[in-house]
């Protein structure tokens, strides 16, 4: 007999490399159709609800560093998605707090635009690119005992293009292995063993990934890469191998958040924001950094001249997400309150672990070798230096659903 309170497990996965349908009708509320209003807008249906997800990604960032003073590294999208597809499953308030958790007012917005929004998103992230390589997939691993309302298996198909799985809970190593190597096989080698523990008791497993690698449009040279100092902190300095490069770049000088910020594009759809504090800045620059900074960025290029130095580096970041979700008043779906019935009639069921991880790789080039040679003029003053060498924030941005895919901070490269 299935105990009372079963455990159902959210796992995210997320990975950035750099050098770096129809919908289903009768959902919750006001259910998955197409609306008069979509379609009169020209508007793609993911830009409607980019700026909740960049709200989203920047409360969440704020609780991280609030709670750490480590590297910071985390995929806003990957999270929201995952939540987006287990909100399918939800009734009452448990299906309110999910959704006005990430950002959106259900009093405003049809609940059919947000899932039209998440699916129109997740079809553009997907679309084949043979120079910036951009992939998401879901995952829903079922307990072989389990009956899952047939409604909620369609929904999450259609909507989110999640793959459905029969596995056995009671084998629990190979579960764990199975659900390890859908993620491996999803992150291409760069997330592994993501499930440590895995209780017998469980009847669904929820995976989400995104996987990204991409090419600078300017990239660094190999040979110019040399040891230098990264200052963690007032007491704290270690060593890094540092890129540099002479060249022309996109910096601007932003007296609302005291930093200096760059942006440097990717060959496709995606820029990376880097973003340097002045000393003593970093919190009153998390406070006031907004997705209205970033559109500000990107609307108003301002290219200059500067001799450019950047730590090659490869940190990571783990997240157990129910105190932070918690914060975003996210928490019924944790308790013995929940209501997922529209994944399972039959079993009670409650999230009790929510977990993501994501990885972050920065070097010359990118994960191909670069058989052209970059050339480009500056002028013949002697250019600034600009040096990456205390703690930043870097964001990655994708243009095409102006959705920020990843959000983190680098206090100390050295640390994995």
């Amino acid at each position: 007999m299935p105990s009372s309170i079963t455990w159902g497990l959210l796992l995210l996965a997320g990975l950035c490399c750099l050098v770096p349908g129809s919908l289903a009708e009768g959902l919750q509320g006001d259910g998955v159709q197409e609306t008069n209003a979509s379609k009169l807008c020209d508007q793609p249906a993911s830009h409607r609800i980019a700026p909740n997800l960049a709200d989203f990604a920047f409360s969440l960032y704020r609780l991280v560093a609030h709670q750490s003073k480590s590297n910071i590294f985390f995929s806003p999208v990957s999270i929201a998605a995952a939540l987006a597809v287990l909100s399918l499953g939800t009734k009452g308030e448990t299906h309110t707090q999910i959704l006005e958790g990430l950002g959106f007012n259900l009093t405003e917005r049809a609940e059919a635009d947000i899932h039209e929004g998440f699916q129109n998103l997740l079809h553009t992230l997907n679309q084949p690119d043979n120079q910036l390589q951009l992939t998401t997939g879901n995952g829903l691993f079922i307990s072989e005992k389990a009956k899952l309302v047939d409604k909620f298996l369609e929904d999450i198909k259609k909507l989110y293009h999640s793959e459905a799985f029969s596995i056995n809970f009671q084998d629990s190593e190979a579960a764990k292995k199975r659900i390890n190597d859908y993620v491996e096989k999803g992150t291409q080698g760069k997330i592994v063993d993501l499930v440590t523990e895995l209780d017998k008791n469980t009847v669904f497993a929820l995976v989400n990934y995104i996987f990204f690698r991409g090419k600078w449009e300017k990239p660094f040279e190999v040979d110019q890469t040399v040891e230098e100092d990264f200052h963690v902190d007032a007491g704290t300095t270690v060593k890094v191998p540092m890129m540099k490069r002479l060249g022309m770049f996109d910096m601007h000088r932003c007296d609302t958040l005291s930093s200096l910020v760059l942006l440097m594009d990717y060959v496709g759809n995606a820029t990376a924001f880097f973003i340097l504090p002045d000393e003593g800045k970093m919190e009153h620059m998390e406070s006031n950094l907004t997705k209205e900074a970033l559109t500000n960025f990107l609307k108003k290029r301002n290219v200059r001249s500067a001799s450019l130095h950047l730590p090659k580096l490869s940190i990571s970041g783990t997240y157990d997400l129910q105190t932070l979700l918690g914060n975003l008043g996210i928490t019924r779906v944790f308790s013995n309150g929940a209501d997922l019935s529209g994944i399972s009639e039959d079993t009670p069921l409650k999230l009790s672990k929510a977990l993501h991880k994501a990885v972050l790789t920065i070097d010359e080039k990118g994960t191909e070798a670069a058989g052209a040679t970059f050339m480009e003029a500056i002028p013949m003053s002697i250019p600034p230096t600009v040096e990456f060498n205390r703690p930043f924030v870097t964001i990655i941005y994708d243009k095409n659903t102006k959705s920020p895919l990843f959000v983190g901070k680098v206090v100390n490269p050295t640390q994995k």
